[in-house]
């Protein structure tokens, strides 16, 4: 039994990412910083329909916070698939927008991304085996008005994955980075009606958190070993 990271795991996608994998029958951790009740529930939940969880807090955006949370967790053996999901919103059209809009965004996506990533990367390497999966977004490809903090953030991910997925390559590690467009979700809540959703997509719906944990499972199975260092996108054909 793999032992499977999923940060932001108490969230839309995050969630049925966490459902996905522990029905593949790994051991999911389940990350949340503020939403440690939601993310006990779904512990809770995958329990119940017989898979293995449990539940950590930390703040992605503290070094030291995150490198603690994760020595306590590496205590029990290597986390060899790790999904990185955690990210906000704080849009704003750039004439507007705050310093704090722009650094924390790039602060939790990005720096996030580091500190989780970066302390569990020399202990996956010894097992010569591991899958590293960051969720991006749409925005990270085509770019979205009101968004440059946030396209920031995921763009600098895509190409944080491809070099990765090139040091990492020859231990057996794959890296890549998996782009939704408009995923029906409660961040979407407000921003997209039925209308403009059948305008926007060219499959005229929003997709399904399960269509994105569908993708990031097989990205974390054995089945996917030759494909690293891609940006897969998942999307109903908007690009």
């Amino acid at each position: 039994m793999k032992r499977a990271l999923v940060t932001g795991g108490s969230g839309g996608i995050g969630a049925a990412i966490c459902r996905r994998l522990a029905a593949d029958g790994h051991h999911v951790i389940v990350h949340a910083n503020r939403g440690l009740t939601k993310a006990a529930a779904l512990v809770a939940e995958i329990v119940a329909a017989g898979g293995s969880a449990e539940a950590v807090s930390f703040d992605v955006t503290d070094r030291a916070a995150a490198a603690a949370a994760l020595a306590s967790l590496l205590e029990a053996g290597p986390i060899q698939i790790l999904v990185n999901n955690a990210g906000i919103h704080a849009d704003a059209v750039f004439p507007g927008m705050s310093g704090e809009q722009w650094d924390s965004v790039l602060d939790v996506s990005l720096n996030g991304f580091f500190n989780v990533t970066q302390p569990l990367s020399l202990p996956m390497i010894r097992t010569r085996w591991g899958r590293i999966i960051t969720i991006s977004s749409i925005a990270g490809l085509t770019g979205n008005r009101g968004q440059v903090n946030y396209s920031a953030a995921k763009g600098a991910l895509h190409a944080a994955s491809k070099s990765l997925a090139l040091e990492l390559a020859s231990r057996g590690i794959t890296v890549n980075a998996v782009a939704p467009g408009i995923i029906a979700t409660g961040m979407i809540e407000g921003s997209f009606d039925a209308e403009t959703i059948k305008k926007l997509v060219p499959m005229q719906r929003a997709g399904q958190p399960e269509e994105v944990a569908d993708l990031v499972a097989f990205l974390a199975s054995p089945q996917a070993a030759y494909i690293s260092g891609q940006v897969i996108s998942i999307n109903g054909g908007m690009i």
